[in-house]
């Protein structure tokens, strides 16, 4: 497997194709899950099982978001600090707050 080179300026990002791949294949999962709930209320079906299984999705999006959060911050906030560009301290935090809410 080649590793990307780290591109984290301009606002777009080269992936290994591990990461990538892993990414994917996580919002694929959610994505059927999502269609699975449009399928259960399409049927009419009991509302607490559709609560359990939007509950399952967002704990998903939650697992995603920590995957990707957890890449932004070894390579992209990790390279622009070592670079000396330390503002991206503040675009970190203010994605953090966003996350938060």
């Amino acid at each position: 497997m080649e590793e990307k080179e780290c591109c984290c300026t301009g606002k777009t990002k080269a992936r290994t194709e591990e990461e990538y791949r892993s990414l994917i294949h996580r919002l694929s999962r959610i994505e059927g899950q999502v269609r699975g709930i449009r399928a259960m209320v399409e049927k009419g079906a009991y509302c607490t099982d559709i609560l359990i299984q939007s509950a399952a999705v967002s704990a998903a999006l939650s697992a995603f978001d920590r995957e990707l959060l957890g890449n932004h911050i070894r390579t992209c906030v990790a390279d622009e600090i070592r670079a000396g560009h330390d503002e991206v301290i503040d675009e970190l935090m203010d994605t953090l707050q966003k996350l938060m809410k």
